[in-house]
């Protein structure tokens, strides 16, 4: 049996995991990193970057659709899926040789095969034991499904969804959170009937309420069905196709169930509990500077409970490695993470929404910016809005986006957030014009008391 001993020994090679490899490895540390399946982990081979590859297909699919508005003469022939998916493989391909370059110019020793904790600073791995005088646990997350619903056949996860070498005539999509209306988003731009399906009473429901409206509005213009505040009682697949049973009574015939219920923490099968490390729900516990209860074990990432985000994670890995180089960073504020939904309008957030405000504090103050009057957006031809929410006579508490490229304006909004800055900071700052930004400018000014660009 083979001893490798290390400052830092990460089970899991996804975004947390390789974050936390590479930045503890500039500190001078050694690390040793493992990983079952291939380094980058969901987010890179079966999550965020497949996705938006498909997403920026359908956009391209849309865009050429609706050329003629805007006097360019295109036609769509149709979506060839074997051209898409290549498309899509070859982005996936590059990132993971940059990420295994990345590995080595660190000198991680990374090491492939299934890892177990054995103890609070062992690892094994196909017999050979890694022990660390620090352990980190990054191993992610898989697709739920709900009781007696399995996977098989015409019912499918995201990552079944992500390799389909056709695009089919009706889905139902199970869940209309984030993964559920960005398969929902492709699927009609890719020519599909949709319908979503979400028990809670609106889409994307962890959004603002404002934004999980204008989203919905968005798709009854495209075309997308959905059905909110309803529950799914049993599904049927034959041969022909799957039907769908909710619990009003109502049936859907599909070709395809998507199932997008959620991820569940990969924690079971890692020797976790007989380690002794503490779950609940399966999640990992972890205390703010995501230590467990075992001394020198960390986790990180989707096995935390809290938002399940490739960037959470990054940005928690990172915190681990200055943590254990005695660093000290501060604790990672949950609510200033930013969130996007790569839908079409995508809808973007941070901080707080406006009833989370309301419930804390005792005067809130909100403005919600139009993008009608945003010249980019309306070059775009994108409805949507800029929602801020700001304590009365304080800081800004939460920023929400709604429309087509709002993602790219969330950094900005994060600084704000994350800095605790007043409406009145942000009013004199220059936005370069014409750009979407300008609605954030817009939005902070009014707030301030100077509205420029604001009817009424």
């Amino acid at each position: 049996m083979t001893d490798t001993s290390a400052d830092l020994v990460i089970l899991g090679g996804g975004s947390g995991g390789y974050a936390c490899a590479f930045r503890a490895a500039e500190l001078g540390l050694s690390v040793t990193l493992i990983e079952k399946d291939k380094l980058g982990g969901t987010c890179l081979h079966r999550g965020c970057i497949p996705t938006k590859a498909l997403l920026h297909a359908a956009e391209v699919a849309d865009s050429t659709r609706e050329s003629s508005q805007i006097g360019v003469k295109a036609s769509l022939e149709g979506i060839d899926m074997d051209g898409v998916n290549s498309y899509k493989d070859g982005i996936v391909t590059k990132l993971h040789k940059g990420l295994q370059g990345l590995a080595k110019a660190h000198k991680v020793n990374y090491v492939e095969g299934a890892g177990t904790l054995v103890d609070a600073n062992t690892v094994e791995v196909d017999g050979a034991h890694y022990t660390g005088n620090n352990v980190v646990l990054a191993t992610g997350s898989y697709s739920k499904t709900l009781p007696g619903l399995e996977f098989g056949g015409r019912i499918i996860a995201s990552e079944q969804a992500l390799n389909l070498d056709h695009v089919p005539e009706k889905v139902v999509v199970l869940g209309g959170g984030v993964i559920g209306v960005e398969f929902a988003s492709v699927w009609r731009s890719f020519g599909a009937e949709v319908n979503v399906v979400e028990a809670l009473p609106h889409l994307v429901p962890n959004e603002d309420e404002s934004s999980s409206k204008q989203l919905e509005r968005a798709f009854r213009k495209r075309g997308i069905k959905f059905s909110t505040g309803v529950k799914f009682t049993g599904a049927q697949q034959t041969d022909e196709g799957v039907t769908v049973s909710l619990e009003n009574g109502e049936t859907l015939e599909a070709d395809l169930l998507l199932v997008a219920v959620g991820r569940g923490p990969n924690t079971a099968g890692h020797g976790y509990e007989e380690a002794g490390v503490s779950l609940e729900r399966g999640f990992v516990r972890t205390d703010e500077r995501l230590r467990t209860n075992l001394p020198g074990v960390y986790a990180v990432g989707d096995i935390v409970p809290g938002l399940q985000l490739a960037h959470r994670g990054f940005q928690q890995g990172v915190f681990i490695a200055e943590d254990i180089a005695g660093l000290n960073p501060p604790v990672i504020d949950e609510a200033g993470i930013p969130r996007v939904t790569y839908s079409n309008p995508e809808v973007a957030s941070v901080g707080l929404t406006e009833s989370e405000a309301r419930e804390q504090y005792d005067k809130v103050e909100t403005f919600t910016y139009d993008l009608a009057g945003n010249g980019k957006s309306q070059i775009l031809k994108t409805p949507g809005s800029a929602k801020v929410v700001r304590a009365a006579d304080g800081p800004v508490l939460g920023l929400h986006l709604v429309g087509e490229r709002v993602g790219e304006l969330i950094s900005e909004a994060q600084l704000i957030y994350n800095w605790e800055a007043l409406p009145e900071d942000v009013a004199p700052l220059v936005h370069p014009h014409p750009t979407q930004s300008e609605a954030l400018g817009e939005a902070h000014l009014a707030l301030a008391g100077k509205p420029l660009h604001v009817h009424g």
